[in-house]
């Protein structure tokens, strides 16, 4: 179907890949704590907005620009890097931060929210030269240069993550639900969040492209 192989083989590694913890998972995690339902929901949607994003990418050879070229991948390493630690530094050094998103808040639209987790996905070149290493051992080979079966298995590994991570979002919102009323841990949460941030970013400059020849 499609030109793809094994595809309940490629929902089972698909489902386990996405509920393995990783800087997606920390990410949401840190804005459903730290900020709400809301950002927390917003935040999910915009990563799986990126997983997707890469999907095309690699449904149309592009990622393969990423590891053949070790400068294209260290722009995007870097830059993806310096937003990271841009997040976090920016929730360190705000004096009111608030663990409710409020509406007058422009840092905290939905739009804004949904924007951000996107672009922390969309510039870790890791991601884009993971989609393309694992969908094409789905993809049978006379259909290997055709866009269809990436687009149909990018577009299931995104459901399937999508999913996960608004539970991650609900769940740990309604603990940050309990916390907010306590100013003290309402600061902690937030100030933890955007060290948890910087260190994600701090991490991903020293990841290596696996795959650049």
């Amino acid at each position: 179907m499609f030109g793809i192989d094994n595809y309940l083989a490629f929902l089972l590694a698909g489902i386990l890949l996405n509920i393995t913890p990783g800087s997606d998972t920390l990410y949401i995690l840190g804005r459903s704590l730290s900020q709400g339902k809301q950002a927390g929901i917003y935040s999910a949607l915009g990563i799986s907005a990126g997983c997707f994003f890469h999907s095309c990418l690699a449904a149309f050879g592009l990622s393969a620009i990423i590891a053949e070229s070790q400068l294209a991948f260290d722009v995007i390493k870097y830059t993806g890097a310096a937003y990271l630690v841009y997040l976090g530094l920016k929730m360190l050094l705000h004096e009111k931060a608030t663990l409710a998103i409020q509406a007058t808040d422009k840092a905290h639209s939905p739009g804004k929210l949904f924007v951000s987790g996107a672009l922390t996905n969309i510039l870790n070149p890791k991601a884009a030269l993971f989609f393309l290493a694992f969908l094409p051992q789905f993809v049978q080979k006379e259909y290997s240069h055709e866009p269809l079966p990436f687009l149909v298995l990018g577009l299931t590994f995104t459901l399937t993550g999508t999913l996960w991570c608004l539970l991650l979002a609900l769940f740990s919102a309604s603990l940050s639900h309990r916390l907010k009323q306590n100013p003290t841990v309402q600061q902690w949460f937030t100030k933890a969040t955007g060290s948890v941030f910087i260190l994600l970013g701090l991490k991903l400059t020293l990841e290596q492209a696996k795959y650049v020849h």
